[in-house]
């Protein structure tokens, strides 16, 4: 992230180069195109996998899966249904593809065919987008805070949010060994490395208590679980224990997991997810606890149920309180 200047209050002046900004933190260990490099070395191993895009390989690291097998990549150009209605094709062949686009264009542009295509036909399709939920500063046009609403309400597909570079190598060949469409979130670019250091291993469906805590449980998804990790540790400072429980596959959900977190008395649940609070991991689980007769005190962080603002995203997400100063904030205040 680029700066020039300052401000008043003396934080660096945000250029437009922060609208596009790694979410990771200065000085954060990264990993450079994760995905890619997981794909290319799954396809090294398995000749049905394909690589597709619809004219943004550069944009979801899928240019290094071109350069290592470019007779088994396809750029579809500029339209999004073609992508997917091709892709269920191949799949129907035989063949498992890997389509990527940006989030938006597979939510909302092409969500019908992927439906009819992909998840009616249970195709072997998977879906990974980038710049999901706020990871984009160029406003409600690139800004897919209500992908996971959506695919989560689409019958036979598996619906996973990944938090950093580690899970992402863990998670392509998790998903290739399961047959069926997924749709993963995904994170390009310099990815940020958190995980590894908690000894994770990713396994479809299973959530992971990375650090416990008897004063708040923060259930967490993708970005906002490095996030509630930062945020664990600042708590830990004022004397609050905070535990995370990290669930990146939203669908099918571990309900086992959650209920038993959950269930725990005393502690505070909060559900921190980088997605419109409407219809995404935070009203799953809070119907989940409701039909489990668990009634903990719970609340949500996310994004709000409006067309968001552009912007550099440092500014955005302490705005719209997924910064790791606003959940540890919002979780103080919640505990007076």
């Amino acid at each position: 992230m680029k700066s020039v200047g300052s401000t008043p209050s003396g934080k660096p002046r945000l250029t437009t180069s922060a609208m596009i900004a790694s979410i990771a933190a200065e000085g954060q260990r990264t990993r450079p195109a994760p995905f890619g490099h997981a794909l290319v070395e799954l396809a090294c191993s398995r000749e049905d996998v394909l690589g597709m895009t619809a004219d943004l390989g550069k944009y979801t690291d899928l240019h290094i899966f071109a350069q290592a097998f470019p007779d088994r990549y396809y750029q579809m150009g500029m339209a999004e249904q073609l992508l997917f209605g091709a892709a269920s094709g191949l799949a129907a062949e035989g063949f498992m593809p890997f389509a990527t686009t940006y989030a938006v264009f597979a939510s909302r542009r092409a969500y019908d065919f992927i439906h009819q295509t992909i998840a009616e036909e249970d195709r072997n399709v998977k879906i990974a987008c980038a710049l999901p939920g706020l990871t984009s500063g160029y406003g409600p046009s690139h800004q897919a805070a209500e992908d996971l609403a959506l695919f989560r309400a689409m019958p036979n597909m598996t619906v996973i949010d990944p938090c950093d570079a580690h899970e992402i190598e863990q998670i392509v060949p998790a998903i290739a060994a399961h047959r069926g469409p997924v749709y993963m979130r995904l994170l390009r670019g310099q990815v940020p490395l958190v995980l590894d250091e908690y000894n994770y291993r990713f396994e479809l469906g299973k959530a992971a208590l990375l650090r416990d805590g008897a004063d708040v449980l923060i259930i967490s998804s993708g970005i906002m679980t490095m996030r509630a990790l930062e945020a664990a540790q600042s708590l830990q400072d004022d004397r609050v224990n905070a535990a995370v429980l990290h669930v990146p596959t939203i669908k099918p959900l571990d309900t086992e997991a959650i209920l038993g977190e959950a269930g725990k008395p005393g502690r505070l649940v909060v559900v921190a997810e980088n997605h419109t609070v409407i219809g995404g991991l935070g009203e799953a689980v809070a119907a989940l606890l409701m039909r489990a007769g668990v009634h903990p005190t719970f609340r949500q962080i996310g994004l709000p149920d409006e067309f968001l603002a552009a912007g550099a995203l440092p500014t955005l997400h302490d705005r719209y309180g997924i910064s790791t100063a606003e959940v540890t904030r919002q979780i103080k205040e919640w505990l007076r």
